[in-house]
């Protein structure tokens, strides 16, 4: 078979992350401002006041416009599995479609049933059945987040399967493990309370632009206090489940959590960067000179955060590929050549087998069978021709995490600066500024957390069992690139056009009514 041109990897991997990351700029905004209008609304039913009842229809208007283009860019971000990249569909098609089947007969049908009643019934059914159907719908937009997750924290951290050499695929034999996996326990809880922080961050920022403008100010300020609740408490439990996927990393993608903190050589009791500057053209395999212009370190933070014990252990990326330093089962970790050797000897069962098969030669077949079975677990590392490519993007997954980390730091500041101030930010004009500005800085964060998850395990589309050169489809270069340019055309289109019309909603402004003041 003629090798794969390394462009089609890198330009069905940009298409990819080009539909992902204007897919996920609509998804956490869905999330969190429908919290936040759920929230609203309970405040309404409770309390009877029409005021309330206009401030969630307000935001409901922006929720909407917002969760119509994100649905249609998630339908084109799942067709690309079976497109771009087929080896990988086929390789675990059968345990990574049912995730996202739940999703789609589940998830996606419960929003679809109750989104139509939370936006047309407000006049057709009683306080307590809309509430209900604006919560279900938002519950329905969060379980489809959940199952969605699920699918991509197997591709981190793949188990309950068993894999089938008769038709060279993975299947499923425990739903449960796949479903309710620590990884993807943990990836949902980080999610979606980074998402309620990006959908309060929106509200306080829009509301902030209102007191600028000396209008709506009971709306705005009854908005800012109640999202400025959520967002503290959401920006707290985002570190907290922050801090417990940093603990997952280190255990199940060490390279990860290396190139996030630029760390060579590593060893016990290990410093986190705060900030540093890289230099350029580092061989980060073996460097030859300290890799930073400048870092200020907190001293064992690193060890802290990876292993709960400021002492722990923390491999380096020349300790990762050299092996030799302790392993979790006691035993000294296997180099990364000596892992490339034990994948191409699975590989070579596997042809071993499936030819004992056609031959029909019953104990060569068991023989291989067997040889396989226990060099499985390294398959994907004899797709490799060197040890240099199980290094990510050091320099791209280094500043992404820096700017995740320090940004979700600010905004606990903000949150609980707002939440202090209370009504008195009307009269400090730059802080409605700096409010209204944090906007596109809450999207950088949102963003930059999945490009430390994804670049950061790279090379693997399925950690540890298939590299991307194994899992892309097999088409002309030139046509991936086509369909690149004109995704990115389109999903342009789409964003100016949500844009455009959330501005328009924003520049109208709340109904009138909302001018009474809400009694404290």
């Amino acid at each position: 078979m003629e090798p794969i041109d390394p462009s089609l990897i890198d330009w069905s991997r940009a298409q990819f992350a080009l539909t992902a990351m204007y897919h996920w700029l609509f998804v956490p905004l869905t999330l969190g401002l429908g919290l936040i209008m759920c929230i609203m609304e309970s405040i309404y039913v409770k309390t009877g006041h029409e005021f309330w009842k206009n401030v969630t229809r307000f935001w409901m208007k922006l929720f909407g416009v917002n969760f119509a283009v994100g649905v249609a860019t998630g339908i084109i971000l799942e067709f690309e599995f079976g497109t771009n990249w087929s080896n990988y569909s086929w390789f675990v098609g059968d345990i990574f479609g049912a995730p996202l089947a739940v999703e789609g007969i589940v998830a996606f049908f419960l929003e679809a049933t109750f989104i139509s009643l939370m936006f047309f019934g407000w006049n057709k059914l009683g306080r307590g059945t809309h509430l209900m159907s604006t919560w279900m719908t938002v519950f329905g937009a969060t379980l489809s987040a959940w199952w969605i997750l699920v699918a991509n924290a197997w591709m981190q951290y793949p188990v309950g399967m068993d894999f089938n050499p008769e038709t060279v695929r993975n299947e499923m034999v425990n739903f449960a493990a796949v479903a309710l996996s620590p990884v993807a326990v943990m990836k949902f809880l980080h999610t979606v309370t980074s998402s309620w922080v990006l959908g309060a961050v929106f509200v306080v920022g829009v509301s902030s632009w209102y007191l600028l403008r000396g209008k709506h100010n009971d709306f705005a300020h009854a908005s800012i206090r109640v999202a400025s609740v959520v967002g503290l408490v959401a920006a707290l439990a985002t570190g907290v489940t922050g801090h417990q996927s940093a603990v997952q990393v280190a255990r199940i993608q060490p390279m990860k959590l290396a190139a996030a903190e630029g760390l060579v050589d590593g060893g016990q009791g290990v410093g986190l960067v705060g900030i540093g500057l890289l230099k350029s053209g580092v061989n980060w395999g073996n460097p030859q000179e300290d890799p930073f212009f400048f870092k200020l370190e907190l001293p064992r933070a690193l060890s802290l955060l990876a292993t709960n014990d400021p002492n722990g252990y923390v491999p380096g990326i020349r300790n990762l590929l050299e092996g030799g330093y302790p392993g979790e089962d006691g035993l000294p970790a296997l180099s990364a050549e000596q892992q490339m050797a034990i994948g191409k000897k699975a590989i070579q069962s596997l042809i071993t087998y499936r030819a004992a098969r056609e031959a029909d030669d019953a104990a060569a077949a068991k023989s291989s069978a067997e040889s396989l079975r226990h060099s499985f677990r390294y398959m994907g590392y004899g797709y490799l021709h060197s040890p240099e490519e199980l290094i990510p993007s050091v320099v791209t997954t280094f500043y992404s995490f820096r700017v995740m980390v320090l940004l979700g730091g600010y905004f606990v500041v903000l949150f609980a600066g707002l939440f202090l101030l209370g009504r008195r930010i009307e009269r400090l004009k730059l802080i409605p500024l700096g409010v209204l500005l944090s906007i596109p800085l809450a999207y950088l964060a949102s963003e930059a957390g999945w490009v430390v998850a994804e670049v950061g395990r790279q090379p693997w589309a399925i950690q540890g069992l298939l590299p991307n050169c194994a899992a892309v489809s097999r088409l002309a270069t030139s046509s991936v690139q086509l369909t690149f340019w004109l995704f990115f055309v389109l999903f342009t289109v789409l964003l100016i056009a949500e844009l455009c019309i959330m501005l328009r909603v924003v520049a109208d402004g709340p109904d009138s009514s909302t001018e009474i003041p809400v009694a404290e």
